[in-house]
């Protein structure tokens, strides 16, 4: 008897297994990226420094003396190792989103599936739009703030300098970019979320001013403390929330006509 049962199928192993091999599929091509961008890492960090020489041109600086500096030994070299898994990050992205559909795609039916599929496409092409964002607008604008604060010798007689670390710099822009790129998936949520009838247009249209408050509130989180990154986060969130809100609007009319479709055929097939 207990051969019998030890030669049934275990569905939960199986699923483990799968579990398993996606994991080590996601993992191989982080690493892989991980190696190749770190090869090329400080390129890759010179390349995040292009919006810091945008601020300083736009203060009115001598890019030629403008400069990041580290105070440890170790300091670049870590920050080197996190803006690789950065770009890691970013390039096994389409990897990995594969390998979670791949798992999840079996436990789906077809409609499902095809349901699914746009929105994993939506989701990374969001991120960009958002990274784009703190790239070419935010990180420069931040920045040229802060350097504005600074004081030359002749006002008080003592020159005030900005000379970021460069562990701190990659902090900031890092930060940016997460914020703004989760901030860009609201749409994807709350579209998938109305898909499936968890939340309805008219709902979150009447908590809409609540959301503004949340919006600054998680914008005071996400970003530095400065007035400008948090109202460049809050706005372009709550514009976010509009999109989410047409978007849900537009999933339950095509729901309704759906319905209206698949209700004339049942009529059609009764009176057959």
């Amino acid at each position: 008897m207990s051969g019998d049962l030890e030669d049934k199928p275990q569905p939960l192993v199986e699923h483990l297994i799968e579990l398993r091999t996606r994991l080590i599929w996601s993992l191989v091509a982080f690493f892989v990226a991980f190696i190749g961008c770190f090869a090329f890492a400080k390129d890759l960090f010179n390349l995040l420094v292009v919006p810091y020489k945008w601020a300083v041109i736009w203060a009115g600086l001598d890019v030629s003396k403008a400069e990041l500096i580290y105070t440890a030994p170790q300091e670049f070299f870590f920050t080197q190792v996190k803006v690789s898994m950065f770009g890691a990050l970013v390039i096994a992205f389409p990897v990995i989103a594969a390998q979670i559909y791949k798992f999840v795609a079996p436990g789906l039916y077809k409609n499902e599936r095809q349901a699914f599929l746009p929105f994993l496409i939506a989701s990374p092409i969001l991120f960009l739009i958002g990274a784009a964002l703190v790239y070419f607008f935010f990180t420069p604008m931040v920045m040229w703030f802060f350097l504005a604060m600074q004081q030359a010798p002749e006002q008080n007689g003592i020159a005030i300098s900005l000379m970021p670390k460069v562990s701190e710099y990659l902090s900031l822009i890092m930060t940016l970019v997460f914020s703004f790129g989760l901030v860009f998936q609201l749409p994807v949520v709350t579209t998938l979320l109305a898909r499936v009838g968890l939340l309805e247009s008219s709902w979150l249209a009447a908590k809409r001013k609540y959301f503004v408050v949340v919006a600054f509130v998680i914008a005071a989180v996400l970003t530095p403390p400065d007035p400008l990154s948090q109202i460049g986060l809050a706005l372009p969130t709550i514009l976010l929330y509009e999109v989410a809100i047409y978007a849900a609007r537009l999933v339950e009319r095509k729901r309704a006509a759906t319905a209206l479709v698949e209700a004339g055929e049942s009529a059609d097939a009764g009176k057959v």
